[in-house]
């Protein structure tokens, strides 16, 4: 399994970006303790134009991280036909304890990625980089968690072995299941799809109230990250019923594959890209009142709820596309 190209690139590009990490929270600590935007001493001077590269060289790693997670499924997915009992991804991280694991970090590294990157994309703006701390405090808290990931993920790689059995999805994700997962595929259905409908109507909602008047935009983002884990468990309870048209298949790593014209990927990019957006406004709205941020936060923001918004109405629409053209039905 490691010898495969798409595994290595993978450990190839954890190393690069973990290295990296590991480097710019030095540089952080350096930040933390000596900037001083006011003083012209060597080291300011000298902490100004590093900060240049390494931000720079940040926003390309840091994009690769949050991309990571993508390459890591299908990576995943397209390697179960090595492995007896897998038909889809999720019996394939379910080989070893560090699949699943690898995956939920990968997930929170992304949402932290796109949030630092959000951040940096404003600070550099600023004539005065009045948010440089604070993004530098969260890099901190990002590089172990990369870091942690990057272990994790080499760990599941290198613990793959084809004699192993798996279980494969419907025996995971089915009635005979266990854990959180497993509760979401038994919720009823009646209840999840009142709660999806809701949760994505107050979203749409307080989006378009926020897009129009700039007010409210804390409980919109609280709102986009509710939403978002809400997608995940209808997707798991009862959307991903419609695509596979079997009542009891429950998997949300089949709709990746081609058999499913890979609907999944839009999906998941929707659901995920809108909560970041979504996160992101919340994120910026303490900053608003910083002189050299007033004028340049409320647009980036604006741009994040349309983004937000539109990626959202994306996933609504695939799904009531395929639950009003397909033959199959829950009642």
């Amino acid at each position: 399994m490691v010898s495969s190209p798409a595994v290595i690139a993978l450990l190839l590009s954890s190393l690069l970006i973990g290295g990296m990490l590991l480097y710019a929270a030095f540089f952080a600590m350096q930040i933390l303790r000596g900037w001083e935007r006011s003083s012209g001493s060597t080291q300011q001077l000298a902490l100004e134009r590093r900060t240049y590269l390494v931000s720079s060289l940040l926003a390309l790693v840091l994009a690769l991280q949050a991309a990571s997670i993508f390459f890591f499924i299908h990576t995943v997915d397209g390697s179960h036909g090595r492995f007896v009992g897998a038909m889809c991804a999720a019996g394939v991280l379910n080989l070893n304890s560090f699949g699943y694991p690898t995956l939920m970090l990968k997930l929170v590294n992304f949402l932290l990625a796109g949030l630092w990157l959000i951040v940096n994309q404003v600070d550099n703006r600023a004539y005065d980089y009045p948010l440089i701390r604070k993004k530098y405090l969260l890099l901190l808290l990002l590089a172990p968690l990369v870091l942690a990931e990057v272990v994790l993920q080499a760990t599941f790689f290198l613990g793959l072995h084809p004699d192993v059995i798996t279980s494969c999805c419907g025996s995971l994700f089915g009635a005979g299941g266990q854990g959180v997962v497993a509760d979401l595929a038994a919720l009823p259905l009646l209840p999840a799809v009142v709660l999806f409908g809701l949760a994505m109507a107050a979203t749409l909602g307080m989006g378009g109230f926020y897009y129009r008047t700039g007010r409210g935009a804390l409980l919109f983002s609280l709102l986009s990250g509710l939403t978002m884990l809400v997608m995940v468990a209808a997707l798991i309870s009862f959307i991903s019923l419609y695509f596979y048209e079997i009542p009891t298949h429950h998997c949300p790593f089949c709709i990746l594959q081609r058999g499913y014209n890979f609907i999944g990927y839009p999906l998941y990019l929707a659901m995920l890209g809108g909560g970041l957006c979504g996160l992101g406004v919340g994120a910026l709205q303490p900053f608003r009142t910083l002189p050299s941020l007033a004028a340049i936060i409320p647009p980036v923001q604006h741009r994040l709820a349309f983004w937000n918004l539109l990626l959202y109405l994306l996933f609504a629409s695939i799904v009531l596309l395929r639950i009003f053209t397909t033959s199959f039905t829950l009642r």
